[in-house]
């Protein structure tokens, strides 16, 4: 971990950068799109679309903006990069501005049908079609019995208590807030270094293991590890960062003896609702493709179709199966993990990062994933699976 003294000595010798650097985590703090994109009235639609036997499309409404979308891009592109004298470190941060220029544009189409969705392409993409046989191969697997571990019976409160236990083997805090307006069960959010709770939601204590091997294990991992690192960029992320991150958080709930074939079909439900929207389905035609055609149950079905048709059309989930895939090959490759723990980056910029290393603009991670280590997983359905998928 790098000194403030050290850190001073850098930002002497790479002045410009440093300034540029600054000024993009002053506008990025505004932008966490997670924060504008699940629905404000989550609960009434989905008792309206119950209601209707599945056929209504719901009526989402979203939070207001915080901030002014063309100040903002304007902003971002009147930054001088010029001034930056490395031709690979002035390329990086172009990218990162574009990156960060989209998601812009994504908060700001948030609610508006098409417009939305084409800018959530641009950032998130679509599956491929080898991302769709990955998905039919694991729902082609039978589902496994129900055990006592799967049980939802902890309440929000006791969900608290287990995170804040589980939080002890790390040298971080854990900041929790409660939500009623996420789509996730609980979630991290960047900005504010805090794990959100959904309130009046129960937990089974699978889910609450997994929770904490994704959410603490990798997300607050990598933010902390990010805010320690002498580039802000670390923190903020850089492009195509979440592929890579969600494959380690859905890792890190595999080699911590959490992932279950329920939780892998429910990455594979997720890549076929984000390939339902580019076919042009309404929220009624993929909650039925889920619900009816596949018989998941109609909360999970409403879950699953909600994530994917948020905002107006949310291809974020396609990416955690994507992810894992990658992940799990660089695992059995026995590639190490450490630099993709440096904070919300993407193994397409694996080589960057070493570069900066080179020169002392990235520095080793303070906080490892421990499940990394720990290899629980005695599921040999999963790893079937997992060494079979394309």
């Amino acid at each position: 971990m790098i000194g403030e003294k050290e850190t001073q000595q850098l930002a002497r010798e790479y002045g410009d950068l440093f300034e540029i650097d600054a000024n993009l985590d002053r506008l990025v703090g505004r932008i966490e799109l997670l924060s504008y994109i699940n629905p404000l009235n989550i609960e009434k639609e989905k008792n309206r679309f119950f209601a209707s036997k599945y056929t209504i499309e719901p009526e989402f409404k979203y939070p207001k903006l915080k901030f002014d979308p063309y100040k903002l891009h304007r902003l971002f592109f009147s930054q001088r990069l010029e001034r930056i004298s490395d031709d690979r470190i002035r390329k990086l941060y172009q990218e990162v501005i574009y990156y960060y220029s989209n998601m812009v544009q994504c908060i700001e189409t948030i609610g508006k049908g098409k417009n939305f969705y084409y800018n959530s392409l641009r950032v998130y993409g679509t599956p491929t079609e080898k991302d769709v046989q990955n998905a039919r191969f694991i729902l082609h697997f039978g589902d496994e019995p129900m055990v006592s571990d799967m049980e939802k019976v902890f309440s929000a409160e006791q969900a608290r208590s287990y995170f804040e236990d589980f939080v002890k083997q790390y040298d971080f805090p854990l900041n929790i807030k409660f939500s009623t307006n996420i789509a996730a069960e609980a979630m991290v959010s960047n900005s504010s270094q805090s794990l959100l709770i959904k309130k009046n939601t129960k937990f089974s204590k699978n889910q609450l293991l997994t929770l904490a091997n994704h959410e603490i294990g990798v997300h607050l991992v990598t933010t902390y590890n990010g805010l320690k690192q002498p580039l802000k960029i670390f923190s903020n992320g850089l492009p195509k960062n979440v592929e890579t991150q969600e494959g380690l958080a859905v890792f890190s709930e595999y080699m911590g003896g959490a992932l279950t074939l329920k939780r892998l079909k429910e990455l594979a439900y997720r890549v076929l609702a984000a390939d339902s929207l580019i076919k042009g389905y309404s929220f009624a035609d993929t909650f039925n493709l889920i619900h009816g055609q596949y018989k998941l149950n109609r909360d999970d079905a409403f879950s699953i179709t909600l994530r994917a048709h948020r905002g107006g059309g949310f291809t974020k989930d396609r990416l955690y199966l994507s992810g894992l895939r990658k992940i799990y090959k660089r695992y059995q490759k026995e590639e190490g993990m450490d630099v993709l723990l440096t904070g919300k980056v993407s193994l397409d910029y694996e080589e960057t990062i070493q570069y900066l290393k080179s020169l002392g603009l990235s520095q080793p991670i303070a906080h490892k994933s421990y499940s990394f280590d720990q290899k629980l997983n005695t599921n040999k359905t999963l790893d079937f699976i997992l060494n079979n998928l394309k």
